[in-house]
């Protein structure tokens, strides 16, 4: 409907221009000729006065010269629109003169002077007492052609504006007329012939895209003018229907053949194989879509986290409901009556379902995940802060998502469903005690300490137990699965299976088991117009920071303590300081995007430590032209940073600890060069798969020079093995088989 607007206020500014040129055409016009006419009444009068006027001067002496004039003066000075007539001898003084001239007029002596110098008539607008008077002045001659005077002849012009200005009524008034006409046909037209129809149009193409028939292609007389492009869309969706049936079958063909990549076809035919009608139901605290207003216009944006990348893949793949927190100011508007939405929004794969907090639910239930259970499971040092008031909120909210998930599980039959992360921990048992027939699963996106450092949770039996309803708990790496196990042997009374990784509870089995996450990664491969389109937008990047270096690093996390930014840095000081050669030839960009927003403190006192640390380095070694640290805190979109991943020489991943660490994987992905370093730290998931990478130990800041250096020197022949080594990797095991093996662990099938 904004398109409609935007069309109809464009013809309305058009239509309006045109009409204001013309109208001021035949405005000009109409003065001049009423101008014109105007002079030709007061010539006309002037020369029937002067036979009357010139005699008098001659005849008559002083005395009875002003007497005769002034009758004249007054005989003719009351015929119509003749403001008044005056005379005046040679010498410019006035004889004789109306009654009613303004003193403005008569005492104006300039034009009289003219008239006699110049011999000739003069005339012009004056304004005087508030109206327009047109003044005409013409000299008077005896029979010797010798100037005896001037005669002054003096009309009220105010009818000329007044005739004017109704043309400009009466024009506007037709112009309204017009605009309106014009808007309803331009309005009817588009909306009912043109817009319906698009409408029409969008909508059965993206039901064809999303996996429908074209069915509505097939009576294509049904949009008249846009009947060809119809019949040419039919003959697309035919290609395309097909292309997705051969894309299904050869998926289906390779579900028996381990060897061959996984791809979202492939787990669409692992679901419908293996699940058949099963629904997936997918919790977690953060939404994957988020809608804002921004500048009043409500905008719909991915949330950036590892957990999004990799489980939004899934279910565009896979379909089913994914439960979360709607925490967008634009979110209930953009959400039905029942909190829910089709998303990815321009392609929607699956079914979005809001869960609305208060704003102590919500910083209730946050503090406790971010400032209790997320340090406990970090090797970070960083102490957690338990409050008996956030851990009351944080049963609170598990309890929340817990009846809005079984609300959804009513009418469903054997669900599966998959729990995310450490926000709820003790939603597995909540959902058992109500629907054991569900199948349960719960991922830990981060690492699991070992049970000492666990130990000081004061709730931490409440918050295993919580866990261990679920069917599988999943994690990243084996070691954080055998850390699990001897928490649990220290702390929960149960019978622990080492031979199968189970653990059994009152008459209730846990497998544990480790499934590497990934990024959704099959080919790699790109179109040249792809691959131009990437280049040019990774060189206006770098040319807006005004980098212009021959080499250059980036580090990309979001603003996190255990990311490890300041010691990367630390890190990128003693390069240079071994390594002076590469002053102004190497360019490190930090991308540290906003990520834990509703704790505006957290963020300012993260960001400020590493732009001062930035800012320290940058001036001990920069110069005018040259800042060998760009720290950029903002949010770059995926587009922007796969661009720069392509043409950055190395990526520097300096984890204090890390489940897993995506951007490393997605910096592997991006390099379909097969060039390029990563130097990743030991503590990030990632280094257990990743042998090629360069490993080094964050805390460490000469080893991370020396990587550096090692990265920066290392032959293309060299690089190009190790990233083929790594791409294999993650091609083998990306996030499509992350899901199979997950889902499969979960429904128990063997």
């Amino acid at each position: 409907m904004r398109y409609i607007f935007t069309i109809i206020g464009s013809v309305i500014i058009t239509v309006t221009l045109v009409a204001f040129f013309f109208n001021l055409k035949q405005v000009n016009e109409e003065r001049a000729t009423l101008k014109i006419n105007l002079e030709q009444r007061a010539s006309l009068l002037a020369d029937s006065l002067k036979e009357s006027i010139e005699p008098s001067y001659t005849n008559s002496s002083q005395t009875s010269l002003q007497t005769s004039l002034q009758k004249i003066v007054s005989r003719f000075a009351n015929r119509e629109r003749l403001a008044g007539i005056a005379l005046y001898d040679n010498k410019g003084t006035l004889i004789a003169t109306s009654s009613g001239l303004p003193k403005k007029i008569i005492e104006n002596t300039e034009s009289i002077s003219e008239a006699m110098d110049s011999n000739k008539s003069k005339s012009d607008f004056f304004d005087a007492d508030g109206e327009t008077r047109y003044v005409f002045v013409d000299p008077l001659h005896n029979s010797e052609g010798s100037i005896l005077g001037v005669l002054m002849i003096v009309h009220n012009a105010g009818y000329i504006n007044t005739s004017i200005n109704q043309i400009w009524k009466g024009n506007l008034l037709r112009l309204v007329i017009q605009i309106i006409i014009f808007s309803i046909t331009i309005f009817i037209i588009l909306r009912f012939f043109v817009f319906r129809q698009v409408v029409r149009l969008v909508d059965s193409i993206k039901k064809v895209r999303m996996g429908g028939k074209n069915e509505t292609f097939k009576d294509t007389a049904r949009y008249s003018f846009f009947k060809p492009l119809a019949k040419e869309i039919t003959h697309i969706t035919n290609s395309l229907l097909q292309a997705r049936s051969s894309a299904s079958e050869e998926a289906r063909m390779r579900l028996e053949k381990l060897d061959t990549p996984w791809t979202a076809e492939r787990l669409k035919e692992f679901i419908k194989a293996y699940l058949k009608d099963r629904k997936i139901f997918v919790v977690s605290n953060q939404e994957p879509y988020i809608h804002q207003k921004i500048k009043n216009e409500i905008v719909a944006s991915m949330v950036p986290s590892g957990l999004n990348t990799a489980v939004n893949s899934v279910m565009e793949a896979c379909g089913g409901v994914w439960i979360a927190h709607g925490s967008g100011d634009a979110d209930k508007e953009t959400s039905d009556e029942n909190g829910k939405l089709q998303v990815p929004p321009n392609d929607p794969r699956y079914t979005l379902k809001r869960v609305w907090l208060s704003e102590k639910e919500f910083n209730g239930h946050y503090r406790f995940s971010v400032e209790a259970m997320y340090p406990l499971c970090l090797m970070t040092y960083t102490r957690p802060i338990f409050r008996k008031e956030d851990w009351m909120m944080y049963k609170h909210v598990n309890k929340k998502f817990a009846q809005t998930l079984l609300a959804e599980l009513k009418n469903v039959e054997d669900p599966i469903i998959l729990i995310q992360d450490y926000h709820f921990a003790l939603l597995p048992q909540m959902i058992k005690e109500i629907r054991p027939d569900a199948k349960v699963g719960i991922f830990w996106h981060v690492p699991w300490p070992s049970p000492e450092a666990f130990s000081v949770c004061p709730w931490r039996k409440e918050i295993l137990k919580g866990m261990l309803g679920a069917d599988i708990v999943g994690f990243n790496t084996q070691q954080f699965c055998n850390n699990f196990i001897d928490t649990i042997g220290k702390e929960v009374e149960s019978l622990i299976d080492l031979e199968t990784f189970s653990i059994t509870r009152e008459d209730h089995t846990t497998h544990i088991k480790s499934f590497p996450i990934s990024i959704a990664f099959s080919n790699g491969k790109e179109t040249k117009a792809e691959q131009l389109e990437f280049n040019n937008l990774g060189l206006s990047i770098l040319k807006k920071l005004e980098i212009q270096t021959k080499y250059l690093g980036i580090g990309v996390d979001r603003l996190d303590y255990a990311k490890g930014i300041p010691e990367r840095f630390m890190g990128i000081e003693h390069f240079f300081d071994v390594n002076p050669e590469y002053k102004g030839e190497l360019t490190f960009l930090q991308i540290a995007s906003p990520h834990r927003e509703h704790f505006k403190d957290y963020q300012e006192q993260y960001q400020d430590l590493i732009t001062k640390e930035a800012d320290r380095i940058n001036q001990k070694f920069g110069t005018k032209e040259w800042k060998p640290i760009v720290l950029e805190t903002i949010q770059y979109s995926h587009a922007e940073l796969l661009s720069l991943y392509k043409i950055a020489n190395f990526c520097l991943i300096t984890s204090l600890h890390d489940s897993m660490n995506l951007v490393a994987k997605e910096y592997i992905a991006a390099r379909n060069d097969s060039l390029g370093v990563l130097i990743l730290s030991q503590f990030a998931g990632a280094s257990r798969n990743l042998k090629e990478a360069l490993i080094i130990n964050p805390h460490n800041t000469e080893e991370i020079g020396v990587a550096i250096r090692t990265a920066l020197i290392m032959p293309s022949s060299e690089q190009y093995r190790r990233m083929n080594i790594m791409r294999t990797i993650i091609k083998d095991y990306n996030v499509y088989r992350w899901a199979a093996e997950f889902i499969k662990s979960v429904t128990s099938l063997n």
